[in-house]
């Protein structure tokens, strides 16, 4: 190739590659691809093969070791090393060898065991090739890998990305623990809190998820085409297969599931995703309080340098990163909704609906994921603004309204005469109506409280009503 043919061949790749987001199907492997890449580790096929790989020579070692069949050696730590680094050193070659090999089979799972068969003569164990894949059916391998790639994506991938936003949303909860707060029920005004306690609300509630997805079990089996060990039994009748099975899994860092079809039931699946959809619908809830804090000024937003909000209002500051969080929390879902309902269920022994949804998991826990770095980068451009919120609280004196009928009815309890119908007496005072400060004590003034009472309602403001908001904002957050 002469220098002007290979610099055109170079400038070629260059262009093809810098084309590559833009002309991908799926957003996630596109515009979006540097948010998810770490999950390409986990749950894309290449993974996929990978842990297919790895589960295959796990089995091989385990038989060995275990000296299940007659005529089987114990493995040099020289050729443990050799059977594992077929795993490690799966990379672009291997992988374009082993989708060459699959045209050929027409079957994922047998081209992996021909892909390791190759590999054993220089390890001394050409003679062991009909060990590879003994005794298993393909959902033996496919269950144990999916289950690997779950989990490490789950625990590499989606849990770190789940703390760091509970930990920028914990320290918005903390700085603004003490900032006092109009309450809205109903879109009314209502009770007065603090934001970081409206904050802490939500940092509570997404660590409770956080723990249980935390505590998943991932569940693994490998007892043959219908679950019963039958070809197991047939080449080793000797053998206590159950428990052989059970220790494999086990070492995989699985939960051994012992009783099947021939599929892994997918119940921790279904489990799962539960329990990630739902913290995304918590999440869901929390960028659109924040959108509607935005919207009305209690938060404002960082500039970021040289960023455009609108292509014809150059003042915009747009809440993007919590309008992309909330579009992808939803997507996120339907795909989660959809593996959790349909994962379950198996015609009879064995269908195939599940091979072709669980090729979705990657992109279920890509939404959610891609979610969670936009509400990251969301809170790191928010500004409290307290001046618009003290604001705000000051202009709804009538929700003091609470506590002086509240008071009025502990009097009347105490004893103090003339404390008939305080939530009547208040609401004919406030119900509808904008009450300043100078109505509301005056109004106190001619109740006849006590003393003590009288004296501490007067001195009440909406800022100073916030009960232990402040105190609880900084205990669960």
């Amino acid at each position: 190739m002469t220098r002007t043919a290979a610099d055109s061949a170079a400038q070629e790749r260059v262009s093809l590659a810098a084309a590559q987001p833009l002309i991908a199907l799926g957003a996630l492997d596109g515009r979006y691809r540097t948010a998810v890449a770490p999950l390409v580790d986990h749950l894309s096929e290449a993974a996929l093969n990978r842990n297919r790989i790895h589960v295959e020579v796990e089995w091989f070692i385990h038989l060995c070791q275990q000296q299940v069949l007659p005529g089987l050696p114990q493995l040099s730590q020289e050729q443990i090393s050799g059977l594992r680094e077929i795993v490690t050193s799966f990379g672009p070659e291997e992988i374009a060898e082993l989708g060459a090999i699959e045209a050929e089979t027409v079957h994922d799972v047998k081209a992996v065991e021909y892909f390791i068969a190759r590999r054993l003569e220089p390890l001394g164990l050409g003679h062991l090739t009909p060990l590879v894949h003994f005794a298993c059916t393909s959902e033996d391998i496919n269950n144990l890998s999916y289950a690997v790639g779950i989990r490490d994506a789950v625990e590499q991938v989606w849990l770190p990305a789940a703390r760091t936003a509970l930990a920028g949303l914990s320290e918005l909860a903390q700085q603004a623990a003490e900032v006092p707060m109009l309450s809205r029920t109903h879109g009314q005004p209502a009770t007065p809190s603090t934001l970081g306690k409206e904050i802490a609300v939500f940092v509570h509630r997404l660590n409770r998820q956080v723990r249980r997805i935390e505590a998943q079990e991932y569940l693994g089996k490998i007892n043959g085409a219908t679950g019963t060990y039958a070809a197991h039994l047939a080449a080793a009748p000797e053998a206590d297969w159950p428990s052989i099975a059970q220790s494999f899994v086990e070492k995989l860092g699985l939960t051994f599931n012992p009783l099947t079809t021939q599929i892994e039931s997918h119940d921790f699946q279904a489990e799962l995703y539960a329990d990630i959809a739902r913290f995304n619908r918590i999440l869901h809830g929390l960028c659109v309080d924040v959108w509607s804090y935005i919207s009305i000024g209690f938060f404002r937003q960082i500039p970021v340098a040289g960023a455009t909000g609108s292509s014809t209002m150059p003042h915009k500051v747009n809440p993007i990163r919590f309008e992309n969080a909330e579009a992808n929390l939803e997507i996120s879902n339907a795909l989660l909704d959809t593996l959790g309902a349909t994962l379950v269920e198996s015609r009879w022994q064995r269908d195939l609906t599940d091979s072709s949804g669980q090729r979705n998991i990657g992109t279920a826990l890509g939404h959610s994921v891609l979610a969670l770095s936009n509400v990251t980068k969301g809170l790191k451009q928010l500004a409290v603004a307290e001046d618009v919120i003290a604001a705000d609280l000051d202009a709804n004196w009538e929700v003091l309204g609470e506590a002086i009928q509240t008071v009025m009815r502990a009097e009347a309890i105490a004893g103090v005469e003339g404390m008939e119908n305080p939530y009547e007496r208040l609401k004919e005072l406030t119900r509808g109506r904008r009450v300043d400060a100078e109505k509301l004590k005056e109004f106190v003034g001619g109740l006849g409280l006590s003393e003590e009472a009288e004296a501490r309602l007067k001195q009440l403001t909406p800022a100073q009503y916030t009960g232990l908001a402040a105190q609880l904002a900084k205990q669960f957050s």
